[in-house]
């Protein structure tokens, strides 16, 4: 009797390790099953700097009328603020904008003026109507809209020409099917005259100083006053941040030439005054000894 019951927990405990085996074994597969079915992997998004990568101007788009158009025809020797965005995106296209409109706003220069505006949309589906509507809101809020209207582009295009200009600012987007929606980076890039990428600004705000300091440099030298060209050498862009800081050496090589033109000068004049003091003197004994004077 007692080798019955031992033989019978011997085969419970046998059927509990068969059992417990089976379970680990499910949970083992279970799991490599949720790592390789899990949520899908974030979207390849963001922008690569592409310093001084030169943008294919004779890629075409679609102006606001339908036109199609050339970014060459639409440079007119200026730097150009370059956005990628879609005009139907429910939040981050717009704060761009607005980042965008308010620093435009702040600005010295004038949209058309001094510099010209590319506005994209990297969605191959939107028209041109939708790109009209964009630029009317835009263009209500800008100090300048009769001289943004010339200057400030809003375009539209097919996938291939939106690819290219893309994949050469370094600009990534993915569209989300399960969301009907893009995500994508945000910030704005600067175009140099000829199409060469010289800066890049990250986020939805730009701060003024930091634009102004950009387009006076990618004009290279065209736009901006005698201040603007003093503070660039003072101030030098940092690709990592994406904004302009202040040059400690540069500040005090220019302090110092500052501090000799002035001790130069000072010492200019003194010497100047002197001269003419000493005139002053040799002219009164020449007087005072003349014979004439004397009778």
């Amino acid at each position: 009797m007692k080798r019955i019951f031992i033989e019978r927990n011997r085969r419970s405990v046998n059927v509990a390790a068969v059992l417990v085996g089976a379970c680990i074994s499910l949970m083992a597969t279970q799991a490599a099953s949720a790592q390789t079915l899990g949520a899908p992997s974030p979207p390849d998004v963001g922008i690569d700097q592409k310093l001084g990568a030169q943008v294919p101007l004779e890629l075409t788009f679609r102006d606001e009328s339908g036109k199609t158009v050339k970014l060459a025809d639409l440079m007119n020797g200026k730097p150009v603020v370059l956005s990628l965005v879609y005009y139907e995106c429910p939040m981050l296209c717009g704060e761009v904008l607005q980042g965008m409109l308010s620093a435009f706003n702040k600005l010295p220069f004038t949209i058309g003026d001094q510099y010209q505006v590319f506005t994209v949309s990297f969605d191959p589906k939107e028209t041109n109507e939708l790109a009209v509507m964009k630029k009317k809101n835009m263009l209500e809020a800008y100090k300048d809209a009769k001289s943004g209207a010339d200057g400030w582009h809003f375009l539209t295009g097919d996938q291939e020409n939106i690819q290219k200009l893309a994949d050469t600012v370094g600009f990534r987007f993915q569209y989300l099917p399960s969301a009907d929606q893009y995500a994508h980076g945000s910030g704005i890039m600067l175009l140099t005259p000829d199409g060469k990428v010289s800066h890049y600004f990250y986020g939805i705000e730009y701060p003024e100083s930091d634009l102004r300091l950009g387009l006076v440099d990618a004009s290279e030298g065209k736009i901006g006053s005698l201040a603007d060209a003093v503070l660039l050498l003072c101030y030098k862009y940092d690709p990592a941040s994406g904004a302009y800081g202040l040059v400690i050496m540069r500040v005090l090589r220019l302090a110092a030439v500052a501090t000799v033109l002035a001790i130069s000068t000072l010492v200019g004049v003194l010497l100047m005054q002197e001269k003419r003091r000493r005139r002053r003197l040799a002219a009164s004994d020449a007087t005072a000894g003349s014979p004439a004077l004397s009778r």
